[in-house]
């Protein structure tokens, strides 16, 4: 495989981030030239070479049998009684807030949070309180919506569009029935290579997607030129673990970690496994600090992701507001790349504890904040909508869905979503039955 100065930039940075000592290559890897293959495939290889951090790396192992032992106490199964039609109203409104939160982020995606503000406060649309709208005319040193679809936009949607968030959501589906609740990253393997189309993958999964096509078989997916493997494409993957797990966050954070580790190591995993156990314990805890420690007892107490976590958690007792906390979390985290796992994590959490569970706050709250804005906004309505209920989503933000999603997943290209609802239900009652 070619290295590509930016991969080398970009591989440099993880190993930083990870607690490796790159001082010593950052001159040459800024002055490496882009078309000189032997030098950048001769430092790619140094860096690799180069020894860890001893202590970080036994805090953020990548094994599951590793991962236990450090995990805090936590609740691991909290106890509710499911009828048919109320777990199926919860699923729903998981469904129907993902989907809503996804599209209310999707036309400021990758925008931070100042040209958010910049852009909906000359209109007076801020703070955001529906679908993002189409300003005219377009507010200079802001950046520019023009181009996103009139579908994305408020008064023009009338469903919800093909997104990478959604896409992975029904291949959990897909995957849990052909499979079972005993699928296996082998059989996540597959369901990529054939129904997942490689250009609407991204980041850590295009190199993984990559790395299977070559020969690769995970864990080494995962690492192989890989500098994007603790960003945040395995958390957007964990929700249906935990729609399938209600109430049982670490059943949930065991499913997530079979899916992750194809992909991502160390806070990636620990990213889709902590949100898959929040979705869980949402659907029977409805306090958004109880939902957030469910999700923190799943992983590794000491790892980067736990302490940002619980910092946040800190921050948000005790500030006014969720800008005061934004601008904490931007501070001690915002040097992350805007699709890192730690930061949008913690704009989940900032989101859903100064929303005090109330679902439009909520997903408005995580768009606003910026960076990864359509998958914060999805896994916050994932978790408000598990723990409301479809019957209580505000009925602007459910309506212009149409009860339909688009997806890039071959065999799902046109959905109801209350059709994906009524499945999951299915394999939510097979996977209590065989816990």
């Amino acid at each position: 495989m070619l290295i590509t100065k930016q991969l080398l930039k970009d591989e440099l940075t993880q190993l930083r981030e990870q607690g490796v000592g790159v001082a010593s290559l950052e001159p040459a890897v800024a002055a490496a030239r882009a078309e000189d293959q032997d030098s950048l495939q001769s430092l790619y290889r140094q860096l690799q070479e180069l020894p860890g951090d001893g202590v970080l790396d036994a805090a953020e192992p990548s094994t599951l049998d590793e991962i236990l032992p450090l995990r805090p106490q936590g609740p691991r199964r909290i106890a509710s009684a499911w009828s048919a039609d109320r777990l199926l109203d919860r699923i729903l409104g998981a469904w129907l807030g993902r989907a809503a939160g996804c599209l209310l982020g999707k036309p400021c995606e990758g925008w931070h949070h100042t040209e958010i503000r910049a852009y909906l406060d000359p209109a007076g649309a801020y703070p955001l309180d529906d679908y993002f709208p189409q300003v005219l005319p377009e507010p200079e040193g802001a950046p520019s919506a023009a181009g996103k679809p009139a579908s994305w936009l408020r008064g023009g949607v009338v469903a919800g569009p093909r997104d990478d968030d959604t896409d992975y959501t029904i291949l959990g589906l897909y995957l849990l029935e052909k499979h079972g609740p005993s699928f296996t990253t082998e059989d996540v393997a597959a369901a990529w290579l054939s129904c997942l189309p490689y250009w609407q993958v991204y980041t850590a999964e295009r190199v993984a997607y990559a790395n299977l096509v070559n020969g690769l078989h995970a864990p080494d997916t995962a690492t192989h030129h890989n500098p994007y493997r603790e960003w945040i494409g395995a958390q957007i993957r964990a929700d249906m673990w935990g729609y399938v797990c209600p109430g049982r966050p670490e059943q949930a954070a065991e499913l997530a970690y079979r899916d992750a580790r194809l992909s991502h190591v160390r806070n990636g995993i620990y990213g889709e496994m902590w949100a898959a156990a929040c979705i869980a314990a949402a659907f029977a805890e409805r306090e958004p600090r109880t939902v957030i420690e469910a999700g923190l007892s799943e992983i590794p107490h000491d790892c980067r992701l736990a302490q940002a976590l619980r910092r946040t958690m800190d921050w948000c007792a005790s500030d006014p507001d969720w800008e005061t906390t934004w601008q904490r979390v931007a501070r001690d985290y915002g040097h992350y790349h805007g699709v890192h796992t730690i930061n949008n994590a913690c704009a989940v959490a900032l989101a859903l504890l100064h929303s005090g569970g109330d679902f439009e706050r909520a997903v408005t709250i995580a768009v606003m904040c910026g960076w990864d804005t359509d998958c914060n906004g999805a896994t916050v309505g994932s978790i408000v909508g598990a723990a409301l209920g479809a019957r209580a989503l505000p009925a602007k933000w459910v309506t212009p869905l149409n009860d339909t999603l688009h997806s890039a997943v071959q065999g799902f290209e046109v959905n109801r979503i209350s059709d994906l609802a009524r499945r999951t239900l299915v394999q939510a009652q097979r996977q209590m039955k065989d816990a």
